[in-house]
């Protein structure tokens, strides 16, 4: 087995920014269901920046790793990190709604599958 140090293929990791983005961006002024969310694991308001911040940098990372060898795979390992972590918090406050199924689980699914797909091979 051995580790790519740059994507390929790299199309999945596109997804993987556009997402990435979109979840930034909505941080901002998030909506309802990003609201539920958040207060549903019990994160303190003055906390969230914090993850507008980790999105962020996911995005600038997954950009810079197309061009500099190891970024987007320690990126990618990160995010699935983070949605490892999120999992924790959903499965702790009991907050085992739709939003933990499709949102963060789907994201920690879609995330890990891009670390293997495109930074493993055997």
């Amino acid at each position: 087995m051995s580790l790519l140090e740059l994507p390929s293929p790299v199309w999945p990791v596109v997804v993987l920014l556009v997402i990435q983005a979109g979840d930034a961006a909505m941080m901002l002024r998030p909506p309802k269901f990003i609201v539920d969310c958040l207060e549903g694991v019990l994160l303190p308001r003055e906390w969230w920046w914090v993850l507008t911040t980790a999105k962020t940098a996911s995005v600038v990372g997954l950009v810079v790793g197309f061009r500099v060898p190891g970024v987007a795979m320690t990126t990618t390992a990160a995010i699935v990190v983070y949605f490892l972590a999120a999992a924790v918090a959903h499965i702790r406050a009991r907050a085992l709604n739709m939003t933990f199924w499709v949102n963060c689980l789907g994201m920690l699914v879609v995330s890990s599958a891009v670390l293997v797909g495109c930074f493993v091979r055997v």
